[in-house]
């Protein structure tokens, strides 16, 4: 329940900042994705989208291009 609340805020929150969410401006966030957060629907975008909430909490770990988008997009 709280996964997906915090899914649903990422991407209302990415929607309403950029007007359309670009998943360029994602990329630096996927490595970290990759080892963070649940693969178990596959190395997919839309698995990154749903894992904003983890990589927020474990900002300590990843690398300075993906918290410039978490904090682009509201998470941090």
């Amino acid at each position: 329940m709280k996964q997906t609340a915090a899914v649903l805020f990422f991407v209302a929150v990415s929607v309403s900042t950029s007007g359309a969410l670009d998943l360029k401006e994602l990329a630096p966030c996927r490595p970290a994705a990759e080892k963070l957060c649940d693969r178990s629907g596959g190395k997919h975008w839309d698995n990154l989208l749903r894992c904003g909430a983890k990589l927020a909490s474990n900002s300590s770990r990843i690398g300075k291009g993906c918290r410039a988008v978490l904090k682009r997009y509201g998470q941090l």
